[in-house]
């Protein structure tokens, strides 16, 4: 994980109506302190994998909705007559937030989690008091092997208002170098343990 002081604007475009998404929100910056950042280096097609990370409000006022955006569990197809040329990488099968509760009794498929926000590739978790902290997670599944780095900016709201920085200075950023093998690795399980083991099981004389 690198931590990068300076980063280009926030990548997220709006969708949808409803109220204007400026509305209270000051023109003011606020300090934020990244407490960790985790998402493993090493993957493979379908086994599930999880992007973690938690900041702190390192600032002496409420940061109004800390938001991350994060530019790349998308790519862009080339091949000609798609229907829709963006292509995923990772799935996310879930988002950060609590889950919204279900009007009737039902399984949610891949649900995008209670921080998911009208504008594009954005999760917004609300208020941060001075010095407490908040945790984002997204439950992911790679489905493009290579080499790929994700982007991630985080922010202090969603109208570019409320501004994020790093104590040094410069808005916050992360990025993470993720490579996807084509197939999970061979695994088996040890009958006399029942522990799962890697590699293929052993041939028997």
């Amino acid at each position: 994980m690198v931590l990068v002081g300076a980063c280009a604007a926030m990548l997220a475009s709006g969708c949808g109506g409803g109220k204007q998404q400026d509305v209270g929100e000051a023109k003011r910056t606020y300090k934020i302190r990244v407490v960790s950042a985790r998402f493993d280096a090493t993957q493979a097609i379908a086994r599930p994998a999880v992007m973690r990370i938690k900041l702190r409000n390192a600032d002496a006022r409420t940061i109004p909705n800390l938001a991350v955006t994060i530019d790349s569990f998308y790519y862009t197809e080339s091949y000609p007559e798609l229907a829709a040329n963006k292509r995923p990488v990772w799935v996310v099968e879930q988002g950060p937030g609590k889950i919204p509760a279900r009007p009737v009794q039902s399984t949610a498929i891949s649900p995008p989690g209670g921080g998911q926000t009208a504008y594009v590739n954005t999760w917004a978790l609300g208020p941060l008091a001075p010095g407490r902290t908040q945790t984002f997670e997204w439950k992911v599944a790679p489905v493009k092997a290579g080499a790929h780095t994700v982007h991630i900016e985080i922010a202090a709201g969603l109208a570019g208002q409320a501004k994020a920085t790093l104590a040094g200075g410069g808005r916050p950023t992360a990025a993470f170098e993720a490579h996807i093998a084509p197939a999970p690795p061979s695994t088996h399980v040890d009958p006399s343990t029942g522990k799962v083991l890697a590699g293929t099981y052993p041939a028997q004389p």
